[in-house]
């Protein structure tokens, strides 16, 4: 009577050779694919690869547009408030000419009122 409960070490040996050779003769007997299932494959693997590609590319050709409106747009702002900047700088430097004037009518009137 067999111990089924601690197998001798030539029992799981020869236990895994069988599986093994089980194993092998499933893998012989599967069908193998044929040339055109693998062309077929191999070519709709090519499209979607060309089709990826694509869309990659124009991804990056929308970021680059995008970036590139961006840029303008920071530009163009830039350069308003650079023009905002310099039309304060002319108010006050008008302004102060027009107090420097002010102040120098007050003065020519007060030394003509002296004389």
């Amino acid at each position: 009577m067999k111990n089924y409960a601690n197998p001798s070490f030539v029992d799981r040996n020869k236990n895994a050779a069988e599986a093994k050779k089980k194993l092998l003769e499933k893998f012989k007997n599967a069908p193998k694919p044929d040339e055109a299932t693998l062309a077929a494959r191999r070519a709709e693997q090519e499209l979607a690869d060309k089709a990826r590609e694509a869309r990659r590319i124009e991804r990056e050709r929308v970021k680059a547009e995008t970036q590139a409106r961006k840029e303008a747009e920071l530009a163009q702002q830039a350069e308003a408030a650079l023009i905002a900047e310099r039309e304060a700088a002319d108010a006050l430097v008008a302004e102060a000419a027009a107090k420097k004037a002010a102040r120098d009518e007050r003065y020519a009137a007060r030394k003509a009122r002296k004389r």
